[in-house]
């Protein structure tokens, strides 16, 4: 509380020094946010890391103040959550899934503090917004690529948890390569895990193993068993083609900055309420797009290129809509 009440202070000092000046009105619009972020990963985990670019972003232009808390335990996730909220903090970030009941019993405790929270499950009023990589429109694009660069016609699949933000970005792909490929085939694995790259490696060696030329890249760990064995990777929310020149093909890429600068003004304005940010990270709404072919520019036929780009207007027209499927993926039949 000691926090809070230096934020309310502070306020109030400046409060009185702006109405002394006689334009109140435009120094309290300029009070910086006060935002806090617990996250149960690394902040380079490629998740964690969308969220974490986008506040440091909006930090970084002078809108915000950010603290933040990586690898917090699921058994710690309620008490930062909570000590965030006593300490003054108007918008709180982070990911629930592991911990869903939780962050809403923290949400329900703190109603006038707004909370934007990775979720599967529905917004919870007044304050409890949710989001995921609604990514599927670009993860089907390079679905497209995945098969048209597939000579085996076979594909490995890593994923982390079956959850329904990575089971409507497999599914997706899989539709992309399907348009493009009817006969490929697809070995799925999961790890569960958000983190384990050694785990997500294993895995996909024994993809390989199995014939698997490509690989789809949901966590880390896969693009380096595509790299040791001289084979293909797709990645997933954040461009590594950087790293993995010779490996990673093409990404579906997440920004977050929609989703949080929205957050932002919404709090500025006193009009936070629990929404579902899904949208804001549709292709039309730059919160998602396919990644630059880069070093691969030259090493994708120019007519899958050319199919991929038609594909992609069309999603952008709404022409055409990538269907969500929520489901758990399911592997070809042996």
């Amino acid at each position: 509380m000691k926090v809070r009440r230096q934020w309310i202070v502070r306020s109030v000092a400046v409060a009185a020094f702006a109405a002394a000046l006689g334009a109140p009105q435009v120094v309290l619009a300029q009070a910086k946010v006060k935002v806090a972020a617990a996250y149960t990963v690394p902040y380079e985990q490629a998740w964690v890391s969308r969220l974490h670019k986008a506040l440091k972003a909006a930090e970084a232009r002078g809108e915000i103040e950010y603290k933040s808390t990586e690898n917090v335990t699921n058994a710690d996730y309620e008490r930062v959550l909570r000590e965030y909220a006593n300490g003054g903090a108007q918008l709180i970030v982070g990911e629930a899934f592991a911990v869903e009941t939780a962050a809403r019993k923290v949400a329900k405790d703190f109603p006038k503090t707004a909370f934007l929270m990775g979720s599967s499950g529905k917004p919870q009023q007044p304050n409890f917004s949710v989001f995921d990589n609604y990514i599927q429109e670009p993860a089907y694009l390079t679905g497209m690529i995945a098969a048209g660069m597939s000579k085996s016609h076979k594909i490995g699949m890593v994923g982390g948890f079956p959850i329904p933000e990575v089971n409507r970005l497999m599914n997706a792909f899989m539709a992309g390569a399907r348009e493009i490929d009817p006969k490929t085939t697809f070995t799925i694995t999961f790890i569960n895990s958000w983190f384990d790259p050694p785990k997500a490696k294993e895995a996909t060696l024994a993809m390989i193993d199995q014939g698997a030329d490509v690989l789809y890249a949901e966590r880390f760990g896969v693009s380096d068993a595509a790299k040791e064995r001289g084979k293909l990777a797709i990645g997933n929310v954040i461009d590594n083609q950087p790293q993995y020149p010779d490996t990673i093909v093409a990404t579906a890429l997440w920004a977050m900055e929609p989703s949080i600068d929205h957050a932002i003004a919404q709090v500025k304005a006193g009009k936070m309420q629990a929404e579902d940010y899904a949208p804001y990270s549709l292709m039309k709404n730059k919160g998602s797009s396919l990644a630059p072919l880069g070093t691969f520019e030259k090493k994708v036929p120019a007519e899958l290129v050319a199919k991929v780009k038609a594909r992609e207007a069309d999603i952008l027209s709404g022409k055409f809509t990538v269907k969500v499927d929520d489901n758990t993926p399911k592997p070809s039949p042996k």
